[in-house]
Parts: C-alpha cells; structure tokens; sequence
C-alpha cells in the first residue's frame, strides 16, 4: 500500500508545467487588445518593447511610460458519460508596464515588467477528472530590460534581455473513492467513499530565475506600408526544490491511509518547463492617414515539448521518477485589428484573433483545457489632454471544442487490487467533450513627455 500511495503521488506530477495556448497570454496591452493583439509591424511608443522591440526605435518622444490591466474571466467545462463538469474559476489578472526614453534621436532604451504566462483553473475536489487534475495556479513574472537603434529613417532594429521567474500551486487526487472501496470491501469491511477523493496531494514551488531573449526588426516600406518580425528564444523554467503536501477529504481517509502517506507528505521535488520559441512575423498598412490596418502571424514552437521529467527527493522516492511523454505539436496564431483616428481625442478599434491549438486530442490533460480559439476584440482610446491617452478594450475567447479528448492513466489501487488477483492491468483512459469561453476586459494609459 505505501508503495501504491508513493507511486499515485508521482503521477500526480504529471500536470506540474504550463499546457500550450491555454498559459500562454495574449493580452498585454489594453490598446493593442482592441487590434487583436496585433504590434508586429506597429510603431507603440514603450509598449513595442513587448510586441517587437524595433518598434521603440520610432518613438517621437523623450519618455513614454505605459500600464495595463487585464482580467481574464473563464468558463470551462467537460462533459463526461452525459454529465456536465463545469470550473469555478477566479479570474486571472495579467499586466504590462512599459518605461521607454530616448537616448539619441536614433536610439532608444526602456525597460519592461509583464506577464507572458498564467492560468487559474478550478475543478473542484471530486470531479470526474480529480485523478487528474483539481485545481492550479501558474504565474510567469519577466522583467525586459530593451534597447533599440534606428538604422536608417526607414529601418530599426531592437533587442531586450528576458528576465524570466514563476510559480505554480496544484492540486491533484492521489486515489479515487471507488477503487479504495473496492480494496476495503475486498478486506471484509464496507465502502465509505464512492465519488469522494479519500486524498489528495498539492504541489507548490518557485522556478529558478530564467534568461533569454526578445530581438526584433522593422522597416518602412513606404509612408503606408510598414513590415517586423521579432524573436523570443527558449527558456526553460526550472523548480529545483517544490513541495509535495498530502490532504485528507475527512478523519475516516486520514485513518485509512494517513501511515502510508507519510513518507510523501512534505516530500522534495523538481520538474523543468519550457517557454518555447516564438517568431512573428507583421505587416501594417495605411490606406488613408487616419486609419491603420495591421496583421500578424506568430508561430510557437511548442514542438520543443517533447518530455517532462519529474525526480523526487530524499533519494529513497527516486524509484518513482517520472518521464512522461508530451510531443506537442508547433501552432499558428493569427491576428488581424484595425484603427481608426476619430478625432485628436478619440481612437476606435476592432480586431480577430485566431488561436490554434498544439494539444494532440489524444494526450489531453484537462489542467488547462487547450483547443482552438477565435478571438474577437474592440477597444477605444481617449486623451483628455495631449499627452496622456486613457485605453480600454474588451476580447472575447470563444473555444471551438475539443470532442472526445482523451488522456490514459494509471488508477493505482485498481491496479494493485487486480496484481493480487492475478489480472492483467490496462490503464484507464478519461474521454471528455471540452469547451471554454473567456471574456477579457483591460483598461490602460499612457503617459509621454
């Protein structure tokens, strides 16, 4: 049994890291969040130090400091044999400030703080999916120190440091209420648990700091044409020393299992995640002067997924290292936004973004239900006075579903009962229709001297 107990907390690991598109986040200005996050080939003052840092190389003025705030407002459920699961999600508030100042006329210097991952997903303790996922909370914190070189009046060049730091909180069940029945109605004694998750274990760690790289360039084609493209390297999240918690869902479980859980309670472990890749590529048009026209294709590398690797500490757990297969798939995102001038005062926009999913329907780990996404987006600008602008946006996330997602795992007490028995063990496999929908309003402001 305390093998059994050691090994469920192993696996439980599995969900440690980000899931694809689901953490990445995609509303780091509430200007360009009414453009369908566009930026690649737009000229944005501070904020270009995010989107494409040549972009900072035009800025016309001797300081531009910017702030957003976004909340990210989710709705996801599975249905599972018929019965619908739906989250209790608090909402997620990523943000972005940007400080940018001019140095020469040619060349410019800032510094950026904004989230590019997160997620805050709840299901609840005794879902259908508990085994595999309960609840987590994933934050990734960069700091962007950037610099940026106007070339010639039509070509610029930027490049920033990414100083990257994170945490993650989850919560996982370690057995489920049926198969510890099984086991205790198999001993003469009689079942208490059916749907209740007897445990569960939570795990909780802080990565490594983590540096890399965001490089970009931009040029004028003509007055009307503009074309970027921008560079984030790889990098890789390390937790070196998280803790593993074990919790009981009433005294009868804790009595049950309790001595066999303890040499998991308040166990070590490390894990490491990747940031993939990621190249943009833009262009943006001007039709009339008034209005802009913008549009995007980034592509992430989530291909660089291929495994993750969990160890466990003191060296006695190390039998129960996991390896555990991910093999994403590379993803497209495509935007689209358009603005247009009003007034000196007052900036309409609307934008389309379309998210397309690296999650393989066979290895699909509901901790963030990926799938792909269509993005529609407004926002507007207003300047009560030349130099300081008020911006507000709202996108809507519409998930196009993910029917008959699937993932295989292994019921631990199942298994040990059916090994006693002689039987062979087959690893289950959870099969749910997914959906999810989001809204994202953001609120922001800009500041330039």
């Amino acid at each position: 049994m305390k093998k059994l107990i050691l090994s469920a907390a192993a696996a439980a690991a599995i969900v440690l890291p980000m899931s694809a598109e689901g953490y990445q986040v995609n509303t780091l200005s509430a200007k360009q969040n009414g453009m369908g996050h566009t930026g690649t080939a737009l000229k944005l003052g501070s904020e270009s130090m995010i989107f494409n840092p040549a972009g900072m190389a035009f800025m016309e003025d001797k300081i531009d400091f910017s702030g957003s705030f976004t909340a990210i407002i989710p709705d996801a459920s599975a249905k599972v044999d018929g019965v619908k699961y739906s989250t209790d999600c608090p909402a997620s508030t990523p943000l972005a400030f940007n400080l940018g100042f001019s140095i020469y006329d040619n060349l410019k210097a800032g510094v950026s703080f904004y989230t590019p991952y997160g997620s805050n997903i709840k299901w609840g303790e005794n879902w259908a999916g508990a085994l595999l996922n309960q609840q987590v909370k994933l934050a990734v914190y960069t700091v962007q120190p950037t610099i940026a070189w106007r070339i010639t009046p039509k070509l610029s060049v930027g490049a920033g440091l990414t100083i990257a730091w994170g945490s993650v909180n989850l919560d996982k069940g370690l057995a489920s209420g049926n198969s510890l029945d099984m086991m205790l109605m198999a001993q003469g004694m009689p079942a208490m648990f059916g749907d209740i998750v007897p445990a569960s274990v939570n795990l909780k760690g802080t990565s490594d700091v983590a540096l890399g790289f965001n490089i970009g360039a931009m040029y004028d084609i003509n007055s009307q044409w503009t074309v970027g493209a921008s560079y984030r390297n790889k990098m890789s999240m390390k937790v070196k020393s998280g803790l593993a918690s074990v919790n009981y869902a009433n005294e009868m479980a804790s009595a049950i299992l309790e001595s066999q859980l303890g040499l998991i309670d308040q166990a070590n472990f490390s894990a490491e995640m990747p940031c993939v890749s990621i190249l943009s590529l833009g262009v943006s048009y001007k039709p009339i002067e008034r209005l802009t026209l913008a549009a995007d294709v980034q592509l992430s590398f989530w291909k660089q997924y291929k495994q993750l690797d969990i160890e466990f500490t003191p060296a006695q757990l190390s039998v129960f290292d996991q390896h555990i297969e991910k093999n994403y798939r590379n993803a497209l995102m495509y935007h689209i936004g358009a603005q247009y001038n009003l007034t000196d005062r007052f900036d309409l926009r609307a934008g389309l973004l379309l998210d397309t999913t690296p999650i393989r329907n066979d290895n699909y780990n509901p901790e963030t239900p990926g799938m792909t996404k269509l993005e529609p987006s407004v926002g507007l600008s207003f300047r009560p006075v030349k130099n300081f602008s008020i911006d507000a946006s709202v996108m809507y996330v519409a998930g196009l579903g993910a029917n008959n997602a699937s993932i295989k795992y292994v019921d631990m007490l199942k298994q040990q009962m059916m090994t006693q028995l002689g039987q062979t063990y087959t690893p289950e496999t959870f099969t749910a229709d997914y959906s999810v929908s989001a809204w994202c309003p953001s609120i922001g402001f800009s500041l330039t001297f």
